[in-house]
This record gives C-alpha cells, sequence and structure tokens, in this order.
C-alpha cells in the first residue's frame, strides 16, 4: 500500500440564524472545476494558510489556546469572510463585531485575501480589525481517510451570523449559496436537489437536532470531540465508508456507491 499523505491543516464554519421554522445554516454550491467536493453543497472554508498562524495578536478569546487552534480559528473566520462575505471581527477596542455598514468598506478585500495577494496580518493592521475568536465553537474534528490522494484535518466550528451582514457566495470557489434547514438540506440530498457529502452530511444531521441556535451552540459546548478518521469496510453487500458509532453520529455507515462505468 502507498503511504498516506499528509492532511492539509482545514477548517470551516458552520454560520447559524434563527429562521422563519427554526435553525438554518448558509451552505455554498462548490465549482465543478474545483478539485475536491466539486458541485457539493458544503459550508464556507478551506485550507489554512500560512499567514494564519501569524495573527495571534489580532484574536480575542484565545485564552490559552496554542498556536494550531489559533489558526485554525483565523483560517475559519478569514474562509468564512472570503467564501460567504461575513466577517467575525470587532474594530480594535470594540466589544461589537463590525457593523454592516462598516463589512461594506471591507468587501473589497475578499478577492485579494482569497488570491493571496494580501495576508490576513496585513488585512488586520491595516484596518485595524481583531477576529473575534471567542464567537466560535468548536463542533467537529474529521481527517480525511489515509486511502485518498488528498487529505484535509478539518476543524469545524459553530458561529451566529451578525444579522447585518448580507451571506453571500464569492462566484468564483462557489457559484451558489443559501440559508436552508438541516432537515431541507436531508431532504434535498436524499430527492437530488443537493449533493452532500458523507462528512458534510452527518454534520447536517447532528447540527438538525437542535431546534435553535441556542440549543445548537449549548450542545456543542457540552459535547465531547472526538477526532473523526473514517475507514472503509466491506461487508456482503458492498464497501462501507464508516466512523466510530462512539462519535455521536447517528449514520455511522453509508454504502459506498460504485463510480459510473
Amino acid at each position: 500500500m502507498p503511504e498516506a499523505s499528509t492532511p492539509f491543516p482545514s477548517a470551516t464554519i458552520l454560520m447559524l440564524r434563527d429562521g422563519p421554522t427554526g435553525l438554518e445554516t448558509f451552505m455554498v454550491v462548490r465549482h465543478h472545476q474545483i478539485d475536491f467536493a466539486s458541485g457539493a453543497l458544503v459550508f464556507p472554508g478551506g485550507k489554512v494558510d500560512a499567514g494564519d498562524y501569524d495573527v495571534r495578536n489580532y484574536c480575542d478569546g484565545i485564552d490559552s489556546a496554542d498556536d494550531t487552534a489559533v489558526a485554525m480559528m483565523a483560517g475559519a473566520i478569514r474562509e468564512a469572510f472570503e467564501e460567504c462575505g461575513i466577517l467575525l471581527a470587532r474594530e480594535k477596542g470594540s466589544d461589537a463585531l463590525v457593523s454592516g455598514e462598516r463589512l461594506s468598506t471591507l468587501e473589497r478585500y475578499r478577492d485579494p485575501l482569497n488570491r493571496s495577494e494580501v495576508s490576513l496580518i496585513e488585512f488586520l493592521e491595516k484596518e485595524q480589525l481583531v477576529l473575534a475568536c471567542d464567537t466560535l465553537q468548536l463542533f467537529a474534528h474529521w481527517i480525511t481517510p489515509e486511502m485518498l490522494p488528498k487529505r484535509f484535518d478539518t476543524h469545524f466550528y459553530l458561529a451566529v451570523a451578525p444579522s447585518d451582514h448580507l451571506a453571500i457566495h464569492d462566484g468564483h470557489e462557489s457559484v451558489d449559496s443559501v440559508w436552508i434547514s438541516p432537515d431541507n438540506a436531508i431532504k434535498g440530498n436524499a430527492d437530488g436537489t443537493y449533493t452532500i457529502i458523507f462528512p458534510t452530511r452527518v454534520n447536517v444531521e447532528m447540527l438538525g437536532e437542535s431546534s435553535n441556535v441556542a440549543d445548537a451552540m449549548r450542545a456543542a459546548t457540552g459535547r465531547n470531540i472526538v477526532t473523526i478518521l473514517p475507514w472503509t469496510e466491506h461487508r456482503d453487500d458492498g464497501n462501507y465508508i464508516c466512523i466510530p458509532e462512539d462519535a455521536g453520529y447517528v449514520t455511522t455507515a453509508e454504502k459506498m456507491q460504485r463510480p459510473p462505468a
């Protein structure tokens, strides 16, 4: 067997709000030319950049978190800003998140950040901002299976979307977006409206165990986060992708579909 590739450190945010019928999360449709989860409905996120490790002095609420944890949170906030336009940050010296009006003046940084033309610390220094890492709640930790050529070591966070921040996909890595309830996301996957890959789907299922934002944040705060490294298992009726049964997920195995001929 070839040696497993090293997973890229990655982070993603399940951005939450209370909609008319209950809990909703913001999801984007990945561009079909992206080499991972192309065309799938996913949470905003991506690889942690080297520059995300440089912003410790520009973060609120990191306490005794180590440098890796800080970079994960910084990367999650940066990716959310790049992909959906929501920025979990404060002006230096302020207790409030940046307003929607202030956010509109920062929109021009999304594309340069995404293209690495501007580093995160340059952005924060120039605009006198600090990242609101204290608004993030760790929700899950997944590592891509060892048999796949491209792997990610991904931390999932929950965050409450500021009511005056307009969430909209970037038009590059993501080509569509939606605020959606967990139930509707699962139904849409079942009827073919959406394509949702296994790790995303089971985390949507877990999110759906909460009826509103407060319940979701409270449940995540009390949950024991188990690092998930899926594996494949051959059974009488085919191959399955599996995760530990004690990890807190309702679905712990899914039959793998044969690729089209």
